[in-house]
């Protein structure tokens, strides 16, 4: 009697053994399929993806028959859930792959547009305004113009000492005249962008005046955007340009103090040697000199690095 008893209970507690396994397995799939979910669509439940295999309807059973009916549907279950996890998973991999693709073409885009800017704003060279052409159109595989006045050029030749200058950016457009209008960029979605391009024309076309008073909107209204530490370092330049080396030395060292990391401050040091040794102060544009090798050592370029040497020769730096 005991036989028969003992196993009849174990094949009662082994379809209960089974049914509590594949409970906890799907319990788990369902708590995984809701994190996924949320990270997919973070708006709320309204746009979360439907299961795109549902557990079939339990047959209504007579009484009697035998129980094995749950186990199928909570298996069924699981194996809809592990389709649709694997499905958000592929599309989850997806949008952050065209990610990646989109951060590395901007960034591309950002640093061939730098390049072409560094090139048309080293050495003076004016954007045919006229023609509406952009400053970062240049011609990639033009070579940098010499270093010419206001561009590093007036501290090879301290004031009353000669030496020899070096050669004058060669044939540069010819810039608009003082009259001329300075035509305004097509807007881009990037108003201190815009209001750069268009400092920067004013600069091309000589009118300096005009060309510090609108950066100084990019500076005033941007202060923590990129083109802030560029739009500062042409302030200076502007100065520079139009004879007023006490304003531009003032304009180059704000950029260096407020914006130490900013893409121009290592311009900017330099082009203060410039303003001071056009101040007759010498033994300062050999301090700023230093304080350009040792602070921006691992960023300036070698051309750079020459200037400076040349710099601190002219300034018979210690």
């Amino acid at each position: 009697m005991t036989l028969p008893l003992l196993a009849a209970g174990l094949a009662v507690s082994v379809p209960a053994t089974a049914q509590t396994a594949i409970e906890g397995r799907v319990n788990k799939l369902e708590r995984e399929m809701r994190a996924v979910q949320r990270k997919v669509f973070p708006g709320g439940a309204q746009a979360q993806v439907e299961p795109e295999i549902t557990a079939p309807q339990a047959p209504i059973e007579a009484p009697g028959t035998p129980a094995g009916s749950p186990i199928a549907n909570l298996e069924a279950r699981v194996a809809a859930l592990e389709s649709q996890q694997m499905t958000l998973t592929g599309q989850v991999e997806q949008a952050q792959y065209k990610l990646r693709q989109m951060e590395e073409a901007f960034e591309a885009y950002r640093r061939a547009n730098d390049g072409r800017l560094t090139a048309l704003e080293g050495g003076g060279a004016a954007a045919p305004a006229a023609q509406g052409g952009e400053p970062d159109t240049a011609p990639a595989a033009s070579p940098a113009p010499a270093r010419g006045p206001g561009n590093g050029g007036g501290v090879l030749t301290l004031p009353g000492n000669a030496g020899t200058k070096p050669a004058a950016p060669a044939a540069a457009a010819a810039p608009a005249g003082a009259g001329a209008a300075v035509e305004k960029p097509a807007p881009s979605g990037d108003p201190a962008e815009d209001a750069y391009v268009y400092g920067y024309r004013l600069w091309s076309a000589k009118r300096y005046s005009e060309a510090a008073a609108q950066l100084k909107t990019v500076v005033d209204k941007y202060p923590k955007h990129r083109r802030a530490s560029w739009a500062q370092n042409l302030i200076g330049r502007s100065y520079l340009d139009d004879g007023k080396p006490s304003l531009a030395s003032i304009a180059f060292y704000d950029n260096y103090k407020k914006m130490p990391d900013g893409e121009r401050a290592p311009d900017s040091l330099f082009y203060l040697a410039d303003a001071l040794v056009q101040l007759k102060k010498p033994k300062d544009a050999c301090e700023v000199y230093a304080e350009l090798s040792d602070v921006y050592a691992d960023r300036i370029s070698a051309t750079m690095k020459a200037d400076i040497q040349r710099g601190r020769t002219a300034a018979k730096c210690s």
